[in-house]
């Protein structure tokens, strides 16, 4: 066994003279400890935040979308999206067209997003997952049907089945406003509200309404014309090579976003307030390791007669350097580990048990426990980071112990 790491272990194991020691040394793990922990549970949190956005979000979002990079629209019936459309990869191809319009509903009225959709929509997408009240129809016969989200129905006071229509004003593209007569400047239409949706995002539920593309084009003023593609893969594990493919057939004048783009603000917020969260116990653990710097400076004051005594019998200054060197890197080591495994097991009660509430009441939120799941690289990160700091913390009193060993040489 290596001399200065058996001494070292003696040195941190065994009891020593001082009591203050002891204790010192054990704050440092029980610190080291903490923060580790602490880093394992906060980013296993963020990564199960993440996890429950792309739930909520895939409902409705395609796994690919196609659209104009420059302009709010384009033609479906372009050369080039007749060949993505040929591609044997995609199973469904839905075309949307959206814009923002007045939503009125008797004498409330409120902005919103609306959006029409293809038949396309309802086999491309889980809509019987999301809608509250009613049921997911934009159209039966010649009757123009709506699906509004949550929040728009509650502002609006509409509800599924409601007879009175939902009026929608989108103002004419190619028309002046006339002053004497404004409203001749929107296009007015109607549709009853067959059901209401929720995805539990504000975005969503707050704001947009399903129609059929047919009315939307009409309403919009538009012939042909979509604001995107949205498509469906036979394997969604191929994603990646076919938006590559995709794009290649497009060229530069389109834009082609998987569901991770489509939602590009939201994850990106995500990942902010995580990294962010991982910079706070970062200091609190750089706090934590300065008790490394004190537990090691009184052993080492400790320990002088036991450095006589090695030197004496011709240990060189290294060994001796080495030995508390690897003392404190064994506090860190110590500290790292262990909490890493108490996150660990802490993340799987909470995944088992649910300890941790989000609120008081059941169904206040979209899920009632705080979510969590442990990524490999988090870990990996956690470690690397306990261990550099750790490293660099046990420098400063080595470095003191080498040129004051240096400076007593005969």
């Amino acid at each position: 066994m290596n001399l200065s790491l058996y001494i070292a272990k003696r040195y941190l194991f065994a009891k020593k003279s001082h009591n203050a020691i002891n204790v010192i040394s054990l704050i440092s793990v029980c610190g080291i400890t903490i923060a580790t922990m602490a880093m394992v549970c906060a980013l296993s949190v963020f990564n199960g935040f993440t996890g429950i956005v792309v739930k909520s979000f895939s409902a409705i979002d395609p796994e690919l979308k196609i659209m104009a990079d420059k302009g709010k629209v384009f033609d479906p019936a372009d050369e080039r999206i007749l060949k993505v459309k040929a591609l044997d990869e995609i199973a469904i191809v839905c075309e949307s067209l959206e814009e923002y319009a007045m939503i009125k509903y008797e004498d409330r009225q409120a902005t919103g997003l609306v959006k029409g959709v293809s038949p396309e929509f309802i086999n491309m997408t889980d809509t019987h997952s999301i809608i509250l009240d009613g049921n997911f129809m934009l159209k039966d016969g010649d009757v123009q049907f709506g699906v509004i989200g949550a929040g728009l129905a509650a502002n609006l006071g509409a509800r599924a089945n409601f007879i009175a229509p939902i009026e929608i004003h989108a103002p004419k593209r190619d028309v002046k406003v006339n002053l004497a007569n404004p409203s001749s400047a929107f296009t007015v239409r109607s549709v009853f509200p067959a059901g209401a949706f929720a995805l539990y995002q504000a975005k969503y539920d707050e704001n947009l309404l399903f129609i059929s593309l047919e009315l939307a084009r009409e309403l919009f003023r538009y012939d042909k014309e979509v604001s995107s593609l949205e498509i469906k893969l036979k394997d969604p594990n191929e994603v990646k090579a076919v938006k590559e493919k995709i794009k290649m057939i497009l060229g530069d004048n389109f834009l082609v976003q998987d569901r991770f783009e489509q939602q590009e603000e939201s994850f990106k917020m995500v990942n902010i307030e995580k990294w962010m969260t991982y910079l706070i116990l970062l200091f609190i653990l750089i706090i934590a390791v300065f008790n490394i710097i004190g537990s090691l400076s009184m052993l080492i004051l400790d320990k002088r007669e036991d450095i006589n005594i090695l030197r004496k019998m011709g240990a060189n200054n290294n060994l001796i350097v080495s030995i508390f060197r690897l003392e404190g890197w064994l506090i860190s080591f110590m500290g790292a580990i262990a909490g890493l495994v108490l996150g660990l097991i802490l993340c799987f009660l909470q995944e088992k048990f649910g300890l941790l509430k989000l609120g008081q009441t059941a169904g206040t939120f979209v899920i009632d426990v705080y979510p969590v799941e442990v990524q490999f690289l988090d870990i990996l990160y956690i470690f690397i980071t306990v261990s550099v700091i750790g490293f660099l913390a046990v420098l400063y009193p080595t470095n003191s112990l080498k040129r004051y060993l240096t400076g007593n040489d005969v």
